[in-house]
């Protein structure tokens, strides 16, 4: 489905990190500094109001792993990144001036998690604190932006008050039960409410005395535990959203229970994330992935939508809109940001504008000779991306399958991959139709393959230990050969330029040089390592593996012998290794982060 022609000689774009080979034969090898980063694809959808705006409208934060992503929308290489944390980001907040941007993490059992206070203006940290144990579970700027409260998770249930010029606690105190949610009044700096399992607080700063004073909310027989709380813009009622499906408007001044809606029906596995409007309608997220619009005096369903997953987070774009509607961003937990606009007279319309995979992704590939595409694959779809846009182009989706590894045909006609049910399925990468399936591939998972120049074959790699190479043609799909020499899995496969032989690296230990015309060995690498990945230099004369003893090797692939060796990561093993195809570079990518 794709022509040939149009792979023109553009270079293919490597990452992550690259070893400089002045001249192959030569002894000499230089590490060059970590690549710099031009955009990410991605957002932790699973971490509960991740995803903030700035005030300007214009700019969007959201956790990725240890890392914060500011992206201005509408520019997909706009980004910045900001890396300080050495575990996953647990909670994001933005002052309402737009100038700060706190976020907190998770850590080990019995270790301290950090929050950073960043200058988002000059994209560095303020102040790094340290306090909470395990785990910040959310942060909240007071109005004016000189406070910030923070509260630790389960295993430290204490809310700290910080001031956010020096960076100093000023006071703390333990919470009751365990609570989830704090935040600041939206017009004074002097009160805060924090909600968990069947507790709702109003709390009074005393910054003279260093205190905070509890006000429980009087809920009469209700007993609820809370997911989220947002507060209308006057500070007359909290929303509080619950496990149990509802949310509670509880009146600020008297701190007591008022409506509670939808009316009806409840939100199915509970509300996770509550917004208010410009206008006063009230925004639910469910965790059904219902998005729906409350009434602010009755509480009733004025317009709803559903979306592919759980919603995670809610944020309102600033402003409204001409017929009284107005727009927010959303985002979800398999990864997903929506852009949803609501109108009186329309309901509620959404525009996906990220996404993603929401779990690891397996593989990645570029067509032969042409950059401008790559595709990945993961646990049930495969995706094929635009790499100037950052942009999914097509997205194949088998149920209740993983996909382990993911190549294009040499002539760009088809997308070979490979899955834990042991089948291997080739779509075509326009369309995503499904051209053909070879059944029992491999019997525990097809874990690498690669085709051949002249597209006639493809050499698969198995979870079981064997190589197989088959004769594959849009009638008929047949094995070749089966070679079982290894006692491990699998993990990577690479191919002559000529098809006449390949390497394969598995985690028994051993390299594998395959004669493919009469498929017996006539080689073995061997050393005392896992086999992660493989690859031959372009000209043919020495194939480069990586493994867990976090080695890059080289060796001669006529006889088999360790030319070479270089400490390629410090910390972690190697998992993948490419080559550029001029032989200058060598990229490599491991668990060292």
């Amino acid at each position: 489905d794709i022509d040939p022609r149009a792979f023109g000689d553009a270079p293919r774009r490597d990452r992550v990190r690259t070893l400089a080979l002045p001249r192959l034969r030569s002894s000499a090898m230089a590490m060059t500094d970590h690549l710099p980063l031009e955009s990410v694809v991605g957002f932790a959808g699973k971490v509960g109001g991740g995803l903030v705006l700035h005030p300007n409208g214009k700019t969007m934060a959201y956790p990725l792993g240890a890392t914060i992503v500011v992206k201005e929308l509408g520019d997909t290489y706009s980004q910045s990144f900001l890396q300080g944390h050495n575990d996953e980001v647990s909670c994001l907040a933005i002052s309402r001036d737009g100038a700060f941007l706190a976020s907190g993490q998770i850590t080990n059992m019995g270790f301290s998690a950090d929050i950073i206070v960043w200058d988002l203006h000059a994209r560095s940290v303020v102040h790094r604190m340290s306090l909470h144990k395990v785990k910040v579970a959310e942060l909240s700027f007071s109005h004016d932006g000189r406070y910030l409260a923070s509260l630790g998770g389960q295993d430290d249930n204490s809310l700290v008050i910080w001031d956010v010029e020096t960076g100093n606690a000023i006071c703390g105190t333990p919470t009751p039960g365990l609570t989830r949610c704090v935040r600041f009044l939206n017009t004074s700096s002097k009160q805060l409410v924090t909600g968990g399992g069947n507790t709702l607080v109003v709390w009074d700063f005393d910054l003279a005395n260093r205190k905070l004073r509890p006000s429980p909310c009087r809920l009469g027989n209700i007993r609820r535990d809370t997911n989220y709380i947002t507060i209308d813009e006057q500070d007359e009622y909290m929303y509080v959203g619950t496990t149990s499906g509802d949310v509670l408007q509880v009146s600020l001044s008297a701190q007591l229970f008022k409506h509670a809606g939808p009316h009806k029906s409840r939100v199915p596995k509970g509300v996770i994330a509550v917004a208010s409007a410009p206008s006063g309608e009230v925004v639910v997220g469910g965790g059904d992935g219902s998005v729906s619009v409350l009434e602010r005096g009755t509480m009733r369903t004025l317009a709803s939508t559903k979306l592919e997953s759980g919603v995670t987070s809610c944020v309102m774009a600033p402003g409204m809109h001409e017929d009284g509607g107005f727009g927010l961003y959303a985002g979800t937990e398999t990864c997903n940001i929506y852009y949803l606009k609501y109108s009186p007279a329309r309901g509620v319309l959404s525009e996906l504008i990220q996404t993603c995979h929401s779990e690891r992704i397996n593989d990645v590939a570029f067509p032969v000779g042409y950059s401008e595409v790559f595709a990945t694959c993961g646990r049930e779809d495969v995706r094929i991306w635009h790499i100037n846009e950052a942009r999914e182009l097509l997205r194949i989706k088998v149920p209740n399958v993983e996909c382990l590894s993911v190549a294009f045909m040499p002539d760009g006609g088809s997308v070979v991959t490979g899955w834990n049910d042991g089948k291997i399925r080739a779509f075509a990468p326009q369309s995503g139709r499904l051209l053909y399936t070879i059944n029992d591939a491999h019997p525990h998972g097809v874990t690498c393959l690669v085709g051949s120049g002249d597209c006639a074959r493809i050499v698969s790699g198995g979870k079981e230990g064997n190589v197989r190479v088959w004769r594959v043609g849009p009638e008929s799909q047949t094995m070749v050969a089966s070679m079982k020499e290894h006692k491990g899995p699998v993990n990577s496969i690479a191919l002559r330029a000529n098809d006449s032989e390949c390497v394969s690296a598995s985690s028994d230990g051993s390299a594998i040089i395959w004669d493919l015309t009469r498929f017996t060995r006539s080689g073995a690498l061997t050393a005392n390592t896992f086999f992660k990945a493989c690859a031959y230099h372009p000209d043919e004369s020495q194939v480069v593996t990586g493994g867990t003893d976090r080695k890059v090797t080289w060796w001669d692939s006529f006889d088999g012998q360790a030319i070479r060796v270089l400490d390629g990561s410090e910390s972690a093993e190697i998992n993948s290794l490419d080559i550029s195809t001029d032989g200058e570079m060598i990229v490599t990518g491991g668990g060292d982060k």
